[in-house]
């Protein structure tokens, strides 16, 4: 055989190799997939109880009028970040908005608390479209919904009940009693005990404590909507289901209508009643966890297979 002949030959090999690796890698992540679909069917399945929650507060949700609204929505800086979304959150829903990072998830909330104001399209809040509101009647909309910052965002300088307080006073005429007599409330409603947290400064707290106490500050106003930014990221497993209970405790308890942004897939679909998908900058999906685990399409599969 001429020289020719044998590189040609070996060229053949290493390309059957690589068609071969690459056909292999294809089928791993396939099974990988798969595997990650199947073990979040099981994991709903042990879930039967909050799933069967879920379906009955969906059906109640869909005939209750839309308490969020995005329709149409359109926001670019120097390039497009959010193009032609829109979904609905019903009263007592808890919507789920998850996607690969910087795919406008958190920019989602700007929105709704009218930070951000669309290019195109409306954010309605109640039925009113708040994309042309005034700055004092921005203010107004926002008294009504509740912030749970990403690393909850306390005050280092001021104690829990400060922390907690500081809403009360900025925007309510309660007099002291009955600013101690709420925060007390929202402290035992996330489970901490007033007595020993009250006069503690945020530093003195574990990363769990810390993110109860701003769920607690998000809810001291007694708000109709609450928004989450990642609220179980940095947790470990057993302090992120102490999160996720807290915010359905929330949903079943007080019937408040929530948008949770979260990285955390299996938290999503034990809070979620739907979750949203977005995609190059379009929400590619929005259903039940259950239509999500069970859907075919490719992206979606992919997604899941990478947790």
């Amino acid at each position: 055989m001429t020289d020719d002949g044998r590189d040609e030959s070996g060229k053949g090999a290493a390309n059957k190799r690589e068609q071969d690796r690459r056909g292999e890698g294809r089928r791993i992540t396939e099974r990988k997939s798969e595997t990650v679909r199947a073990a979040i069917r099981d994991e709903l399945a042990d879930d039967a109880p909050e799933s069967e929650q879920r379906a009955a507060d969906k059906a109640e949700a869909g005939e209750s009028a839309a308490v969020i609204a995005l329709d149409h929505v359109f926001l670019a800086f120097d390039t497009p970040i959010l193009e032609d979304v829109s979904f609905v959150a019903r009263q007592g829903e808890t919507i789920c908005i998850v996607g690969e990072s910087g795919t406008g998830k958190s920019t989602t909330l700007k929105l709704i608390l009218r930070l951000l104001v669309p290019d195109k399209g409306s954010v309605s809040i109640n039925g009113e479209d708040i994309t042309g509101l005034t700055f004092e009647e921005a203010l107004a909309v926002r008294q009504r919904m509740g912030m749970v910052f990403q690393g909850a965002a306390l005050f280092d300088s001021m104690s829990v009940f400060e922390n907690i307080a500081y809403p009360l006073r900025e925007h309510t005429d309660l007099d002291e009693d009955e600013i101690e007599t709420r925060v007390r409330e929202k402290l035992a409603f996330v489970d901490l005990d007033p007595d020993r947290v009250m006069e503690q400064l945020p530093s003195e707290l574990s990363g769990g404590m810390r993110k109860r106490v701003g769920i607690a500050r998000g809810m001291a106003d007694n708000p109709e909507i609450m928004l989450y930014d990642e609220p179980t990221s940095g947790l470990d497993p057993l302090t992120t289901g102490t999160i996720t209970r807290l915010i359905l405790k929330l949903q079943r308890e007080l019937n408040v209508t929530s948008v949770v942004v979260s990285h955390d897939i299996r938290s999503v679909f034990r809070m979620a009643t739907r979750v949203a998908v977005l995609n190059e900058r379009k929400i590619v999906f929005f259903g039940t966890p259950e239509e999500m685990a069970a859907s075919d399409d490719i992206y979606l599969r992919d997604f899941l297979g990478g947790y």
